[in-house]
């Protein structure tokens, strides 16, 4: 079942839960995990150029307003906002649980609540890295910033939410999806933000630059803020997942410092599991809630600041 959160300044594109049956063929990754050949509509992994496709003039729509509308004065303000993490508070898994009210239209390949996406993740990881359990709760946690979309986080536009993400305060790099929308951004003709640096400096390091806003910089803010316990590689993942310009096409790697070079090793390894884990496979989670309960007791205080 598709569920959409009704907003002010929402796409309001519904989306029909109608699916193809997938490709028996599939790929395998280094550590076993079987690669489908097509996504939950039957259709290849991040085509967003199929005007056929059942979700192309959302998925369009939606990046038409948020490259539009995610400039550098945008992101300071949420940062500034979000930081006071005064939403409320709660558990990790209580978080999880509240994602089965979001499906995220900026994403062509799945419909489904985000918790059956956070568990897949999470459990293909289990499998090929059993000795990793920090990536196993990455797996777990790195889309709870998605909470953003529901009232008690603000109800944010999905276009303040999901999304690939990109750096403000330098020059869009053309190998973000539907780039051209960029022109209708305030930053694209500002001759301060739209240089190869911008107002950066050669390997400054990701963490000094400011990211677009959305889920992933909310749930990084989030952990490192109360004191999580996982290692770096974790938070640049939570971060940069959805970096697809960096970890796909090596854009903006001159800001990169040497921890983030090393960092971005463990990246490029989850998000093969990110992306290709999508599928009408079902979890159980009763099953597998003890482990990773004990996961986030392991890692994270037993109430978070949101």
């Amino acid at each position: 079942m598709t569920i959409l959160i009704q907003q002010p300044d929402h796409l309001g594109v519904e989306v029909d839960a109608k699916t193809e049956p997938l490709n028996e063929r599939e790929l395998m990754l280094d550590g076993g995990f079987l690669i489908p050949q097509t996504n939950s509509f039957g259709q290849i992994f991040r085509t967003y150029n199929d005007v056929e496709s059942a979700r192309h003039e959302g998925v369009e729509n939606f990046y038409r307003k948020n490259h539009t509308y995610q400039s550098l004065d945008f992101v300071k303000k949420m940062r500034q906002e979000y930081a006071k993490l005064n939403k409320v508070e709660m558990s990790i898994w209580e978080c999880c649980e509240l994602l089965n009210e979001v499906v995220d239209e900026s994403d062509p390949d799945l419909d489904e609540p985000q918790i059956e996406h956070l568990l897949q993740t999470a459990e293909a990881i289990r499998k090929d890295y059993p000795d990793e359990d920090w990536l196993h709760l990455t797996g777990l946690i790195h889309d709870l910033g998605k909470v953003l979309n529901l009232p008690t986080f603000g109800g944010l536009p999905q276009w303040a939410v999901v999304g690939d993400t990109f750096p403000v305060g330098c020059r869009f790099d053309e190998s973000i999806v539907h780039h051209k929308y960029f022109k209708e951004n305030p930053d694209y003709n500002n001759p301060s933000y739209n240089t190869k640096h911008g107002i950066y400096s050669e390997k400054c390091g990701l963490d000094n630059v400011m990211m677009s806003w959305g889920h992933d910089d909310y749930m990084y803010l989030v952990a490192k803020e109360n004191n999580t316990t996982l290692p770096s590689a974790a938070l640049f993942i939570i971060r940069y997942h959805s970096f697809y310009a960096l970890h796909r096409e090596e854009a903006y790697m001159h800001l990169m410092n040497d921890e983030d070079v090393e960092n971005l090793k463990w990246l490029h390894i989850f998000n093969k599991y990110d992306l290709y884990s999508k599928s009408k496979t079902r979890i159980d989670v009763e099953k597998v809630k003890p482990y990773y309960l004990s996961l986030i007791e392991k890692y994270f205080p037993a109430k978070l600041k949101w």
